[in-house]
């Protein structure tokens, strides 16, 4: 199981819950937006890509959190973003 820490981030996010987020992400990426500035679905999706693709350095996961931000903007679902890091790895 992957363990990428938030310490082990490169960028700056928002830690704080606001509506209708959920913090503690369960189960694997689907059709939920994917809040780009929000640090633990960062986190989550990081960890998740990282599991699912036998990914266990400090380095894999540096490059799914640049490819998550290197993602176009108009793909917004988890599962979108997931599939085009997947094709453009």
């Amino acid at each position: 199981m992957a363990n990428f820490k938030r310490s082990d981030l490169q960028k700056t996010y928002s830690w704080a819950v606001d509506g209708g987020d959920n913090p503690n992400l369960k189960g694997e990426p689907d059709s939920s937006l994917l809040d780009r500035t929000e640090g633990y679905e960062v986190l989550y999706m990081i960890n998740k890509l990282m599991d699912a693709w036998n990914i266990t350095t400090l380095a894999g996961g540096h490059k799914i959190e640049n490819k998550i931000h290197a993602c176009p903007t108009t793909m917004r679902s988890q599962i979108h973003v997931k599939d085009w890091i997947d094709k453009n790895w």
